[in-house]
C-alpha cells in the first residue's frame, strides 16, 4: 500500500485534486426552504492530511427544527451569527478545494441556497460523496450510514450529528479512502457544482434559481414556466436493472422533495438522454424518490408494478455514466 505519512510524487496521481474542504451542515430539515443551524469546514491538502479546522453556529431565523437530531436549540442558536455573517469565512474555507461531504449532493445544495439567499456565490466548483467513493473502492460496508464508514476505518464518533465531529470523523475516514483510490488507480467521482442565485426578493419562502441562460432559465420571477419537453429520441430500453447503468431512452419519474430542484434535476436527466415522465405506468424504467414509503400515487404504482425504485442521491450518482442507446 501507498505510506500513510507520505507518498512520493511519482506515484500520486497527477490529475487529483490538489486540496479539499471536508464539510458538514446541519439543518432544520431536508426541504428547499430549510436552513443551516451549523456548519463546519476540515481543510485538507492534496493528500487527505488535515491543515485547519472550523465550525460555527449559524441562526436560522426560524424554528430549528430536529432539536432532537442536532441537538441546537432556539435559545442556542438565537445569539448565533446569521449565515450572512459568516458566509466570507465559510466561502475563505472553500475557495479553490472539492467540496467532500457524505450525501454531498445534500450539503452542497444547502450551502448553495445559502449563499444565494446571501446574494452571493459559494467558491467551490467540484464535490465528492463520498458514499459514490466508498462505492467505487468497493468497500465492505453493511450500509452507507457515516458511522459504517467510520467503523470500517477505525475512526471513532464522538458526538454524532454534530457538525464538528461529523466533519473531523469524515476528514480522518476520507484520507484512507483517498489513498487507497490513488493505489488502485480509481478515478475520484468528481461532480460540477452548479451556483445558485436569488431572483425573488419575497421576505418568506425564498425561491432558489439556477444561473443559467437559454431556454431553460428561470424567469427573474422565480420559477420557470412549465413548458412540454421535446419528445425523447431515443427508444425505451426497459426497466432499470441494480448494479447496472441507466440506458438513453429509460423512462423516469420523479415523486416527493429533492435536495436538487426538481426541474433542475429533471433538466439533467434529459441532458443524459432519459424520457422524463409525469407519472408511472407499466413502461416506467425508474422512479426517483428519497421517501419510498411515502403513500403517493407513483410511489404505489411504482410497487404494484414492481417498478424500480433509487433515491436522489442514487440517481445522480447513475447520471454520472449513462449508457448509449440501443441500436
Amino acid at each position: 500500500m501507498l505510506d500513510d505519512r507520505t507518498t512520493a510524487a511519482t506515484a500520486w496521481p497527477a490529475v487529483y485534486p490538489q486540496g479539499y474542504a471536508v464539510v458538514d451542515v446541519e439543518t432544520t430539515g431536508l426541504a428547499r426552504d430549510d436552513r443551516i443551524v451549523s456548519a463546519a469546514v476540515y481543510r485538507l491538502d492534496a493528500q487527505g492530511n488535515v491543515e485547519d479546522h472550523w465550525y460555527s453556529l449559524v441562526n436560522p431565523e426560524r424554528d430549528p427544527g430536529p432539536v432532537w437530531i442536532h441537538g441546537l436549540t432556539s435559545e442556542v442558536l438565537e445569539s448565533a451569527p446569521l449565515f450572512g455573517d459568516i458566509a466570507h469565512e465559510f466561502a475563505h474555507r472553500l475557495d479553490g478545494r472539492v467540496l467532500v461531504a457524505h450525501n454531498a449532493i445534500f450539503d452542497w445544495s444547502m450551502i448553495a441556497r445559502e449563499y444565494a439567499r446571501a446574494e452571493r456565490v459559494a467558491p467551490v466548483r467540484q464535490r465528492l460523496c463520498t458514499i459514490a467513493l466508498s462505492k467505487e473502492l468497493a468497500l465492505p460496508l453493511p450500509n452507507h450510514k457515516l458511522e459504517s464508514l467510520a467503523a470500517h476505518f477505525g475512526v471513532v464518533q464522538q458526538r454524532a450529528h454534530h457538525a464538528l465531529d461529523d466533519a473531523r470523523v469524515l476528514a480522518e475516514a476520507f484520507r484512507p479512502s483517498l489513498h487507497a483510490a490513488a493505489e488502485q488507480g480509481v478515478r475520484l467521482p468528481l461532480l460540477e457544482c452548479r451556483p445558485l442565485t436569488e431572483w425573488s426578493s419575497a421576505p418568506t419562502a425564498p425561491r432558489i434559481v439556477h444561473q443559467a441562460s437559454g431556454p431553460s432559465s428561470y424567469r427573474a420571477n422565480g420559477w420557470r414556466p412549465s413548458r412540454k419537453r421535446p419528445p425523447c429520441p431515443y427508444p425505451n430500453p426497459g426497466r432499470y436493472e441494480a448494479d447496472k447503468p441507466l440506458k438513453m431512452g429509460m423512462r423516469v419519474a420523479f415523486s416527493g422533495d429533492t435536495s436538487v430542484e426538481r426541474e433542475l434535476l429533471e433538466d439533467r436527466a434529459v441532458e443524459a438522454g432519459l424520457h422524463v415522465a409525469t407519472s408511472v405506468s407499466r413502461l416506467t424504467s425508474l422512479l426517483v424518490t428519497n421517501d419510498p414509503d411515502a403513500p403517493t400515487s407513483k410511489t404505489v404504482r411504482a410497487k404494484s408494478y414492481g417498478t424500480p425504485i433509487v433515491d436522489e442521491a442514487a440517481f445522480t450518482q447513475l447520471l454520472r455514466d449513462v449508457a448509449p442507446a440501443q441500436e
